[in-house]
């Protein structure tokens, strides 16, 4: 009595459902629950990985939903983990092989740790870099690009390496002269102190510094514009302040004037003892 009620309790369109989902392949049945599957479902199972998304997934967070990637579920679908390249195209960089050897986690594919002596895969995004190293060759050309940057979007500090020029000196004094990928080629704005300088020029700024002269009041980069070792002329400020005739006889300034930096500063020769008379 109680196997009647209960079968006439049941709706016709439920046991229909019912069995075809019975008599169904697994593959069918594998397909219908990949469908149906969020990544809220996902999340029951696989906790690091929607975790490392979160944290630091770019787009893979923010375009990109766990089925995207992963098509079905194993034992059904064993390849439901895609390769790199059926994103990620149409650009050099994505040609590389063995994408994993620096994105180590797809999750988080923006932390990137690269191991040392690497240079060519660096080359397929920072190609301005390259161009400045070779332009300016110096001990910085001949060092694999990793080996400074062994995390991508790393800027190491140059007193890892370099000893300042003067113990005054920080890691932020450095860019004010020094271009990591053209270390050489030295500039700076007006800006740049006198002591900066004098950390290498330390006579000539002991002799500005000293000085009786308006120079004294001017700083290094006044006459030393932009570019070091630029060296300004007398002319490029004073002119030609002399008569030709005078201009003539002393074709350099520096004959009447001394140097720039201890200008008019003659040393006052002792007079020669008198000759007794014998």
């Amino acid at each position: 009595m109680t196997r009647k009620i209960l079968v006439h309790l049941v709706p016709p369109a439920t046991l229909l459902i019912a069995s075809i989902f019975m008599a169904a392949p697994p593959a069918v049945m594998a397909q219908a629950q990949a469908v149906s599957l969020a990544d809220s479902d996902c999340v029951k199972c696989h906790e690091q990985q929607p975790a490392d998304i979160a944290k630091a997934g770019s787009a893979h967070k923010e375009d990109v939903t766990c089925s995207d990637c992963h098509e079905g579920h194993r034992p059904s679908s064993p390849e439901n983990i895609p390769e790199c390249s059926n994103c990620h195209e149409d650009e050099p960089h994505f040609a590389l092989e063995n994408c994993l050897g620096c994105h180590t986690n797809p999750h988080t594919p923006l932390i990137i740790t690269i191991a040392k002596g690497v240079t060519d895969p660096c080359l397929t995004c920072h190609d301005e870099q390259i161009e400045k190293l070779k332009a300016t060759p110096s001990k910085h050309t001949a060092q694999a690009c990793s080996n400074c940057h062994d995390v991508h979007g790393k800027i190491p500090d140059c007193t890892s390496c370099h000893k300042p020029h003067s113990d005054a000196m920080v890691q932020a004094d450095c860019a004010k002269c020094h271009e990591a990928h053209q270390p050489t080629a030295v500039a700076y704005d007006a800006k740049v102190p006198n002591k900066d300088c004098g950390a290498c020029h330390a006579k000539a700024l002991e002799l500005l510094s000293a000085s009786k002269t308006k120079h004294q009041q001017k700083p290094c980069v006044f006459c030393h514009k932009e570019k070091h070792k630029t060296i300004a002329t007398c002319e490029s400020c004073h002119k030609r302040p002399h008569p030709e005739g005078i201009l003539n006889k002393f074709p350099k300034c520096g004959d009447c004037h001394k140097i720039a930096h201890d200008l008019n500063n003659w040393p006052v020769k002792a007079a020669a003892p008198a000759k007794k008379k014998q």
